[in-house]
């Protein structure tokens, strides 16, 4: 049967029984809760190109090169320092991370619906619980989250490895067919997928996220997290009323 033409559209998500089935939310962080136009990770990244000159005695374009293909080789600039050079990961991480967090705006609107959605909400980070924690006082969320799963309870293998999935689905105890997994790397959500969590695309204009876009991993792909999930959540409460 044809629809009339004035009938509104459904969105996809409404009627997603993997969503709506959901225990747990888990939320990669930046880029995710916060927009991309923050470009928060352009202080990290720069950070990082000067740590690497300093700890490896070497030109800071030198140590750019080096920095891109770590992140390219292992997902994570910090993992290939590792590797290859023994640097300290906790020393690494407070330097990069010791940045201006004002760029990020207050969010009221996120933290309604995050309020509004049934069951827990995670954070599943590269970063390390002290930014994420910034990021959230910043967003005014906070409060919000059942848990930081961060780089260092991951033992300091990044997402997209599979290792830390696994890792955080164990020390949380999460239901993977009953999670849904948010994130605004494409790449990111391959391992969720198979472990049977519907998955959330958060796209963005840097073009380095949008590898694997496309495929059947990426469930939903939306452009404003927070009117998602608010329209998410509406959906809801007009069902159940």
């Amino acid at each position: 049967m044809t629809k009339k033409p004035d009938a509104p559209a459904v969105p996809a998500h409404h009627a997603d029984p993997g969503l709506r089935g959901a225990d747990t939310w888990i939320f990669d962080l930046d880029n995710t809760l916060y927009p991309a136009a923050c470009n928060l990770f352009q202080q990290v990244d720069h950070r990082m190109g000067g740590y690497i000159s300093q700890l490896l005695d070497i030109a800071y374009e030198e140590a750019r090169a080096l920095q891109k293909g770590y992140f390219r080789q292992y997902g994570t600039t910090l993992r290939g320092l590792m590797e290859h050079h023994g640097a300290d990961p906790h020393a690494f991480l407070a330097f990069v991370h010791d940045i201006d967090y004002s760029p990020i705006p207050a969010d009221a609107a996120l933290g309604e619906a995050l309020d509004r959605l049934p069951g827990r909400k995670l954070i599943f980070t590269n970063g390390t619980v002290a930014h994420a924690e910034a990021v959230l006082d910043r967003l005014g969320i906070a409060n919000r989250f059942d848990g930081i799963f961060d780089i260092v309870a991951a033992d300091f293998v990044p997402k997209p490895n599979a290792e830390p999935y696994h890792r955080m689905v164990a020390d949380h105890e999460v239901s993977a067919d009953r999670a849904v997994m948010v994130e605004d790397i494409a790449q990111n959500l391959i391992v969720p997928a198979e472990l049977g969590m519907r998955t959330v695309w958060v796209r963005t204009d840097h073009e380095w996220s949008h590898g694997g876009v496309g495929n059947e991993h990426v469930h939903h792909e939306v452009e404003d997290l927070t009117d998602w999930l608010t329209g998410y959540v509406e959906a809801l409460e007009r069902d159940k009323a």
